[in-house]
């Protein structure tokens, strides 16, 4: 079989990076800290993820070696937008923000064929199940097995994953 005839399967993971942060690094139990370029290939060899889209709250400027971490390791930095005056006194809940980008790629018909996503927030939890009914959606990795969402408990496990296994931490997980 020629190379013509394989169909290029190209996914998008979406991160939810101040969770991935607080339920990685910030656990109080066993922390452990992500490799972001490690977990950037896990993500393409595992998931065929194309593009990796990587959502923080807001930018610190104490922050830029973590903000160029990110970039370096081949995902597209978005930070929430947020009125000047509020910087620093809001939380950087970017939920709306992700669910906002995978339905305009949606709505505009992007060339993609899932969705990955990273987070235990339950607040994903409507996209998931629209995600699935549209055959869009390839799998939620929940960084801690312990912390995700009870609104997940009727999803099928072939749809989630947990980043904590052992296997998996030892894949993505900073030596």
């Amino acid at each position: 079989m020629g190379k013509e005839n394989l169909i290029q399967i190209k996914n998008l993971a979406f991160v939810d990076g101040q969770n991935l942060y607080v339920n990685t690094a910030k656990k109080e139990i066993n922390p452990w800290r992500v490799d972001l370029a490690r977990f950037r290939i896990y993500l393409e060899k595992k998931y065929n993820v194309d593009k990796a889209y990587y959502f923080l709250g807001y930018i610190q400027e104490a922050n830029q070696e973590l903000y160029e971490e990110i970039q370096d390791a081949g995902f597209v930095l978005i930070f929430r937008e947020h009125n000047p005056a509020m910087i620093g006194k809001k939380k950087g809940n970017v939920d709306s923000d992700i669910i906002f980008h995978i339905m305009k790629k949606l709505y505009r018909q992007e060339n993609f064929n899932k969705i990955i996503l990273v987070s235990g927030d339950g607040d994903y939890k409507l996209l998931v199940d629209f995600l699935i009914e549209e055959n869009k959606f390839e799998k939620i990795l929940f960084p801690d097995r312990k912390y995700r969402s009870s609104l997940y408990k009727e999803l099928s496990n072939n749809y989630f994953a947990y980043l904590d296994d052992q296997d998996i931490q030892s894949k993505i997980g900073k030596k």
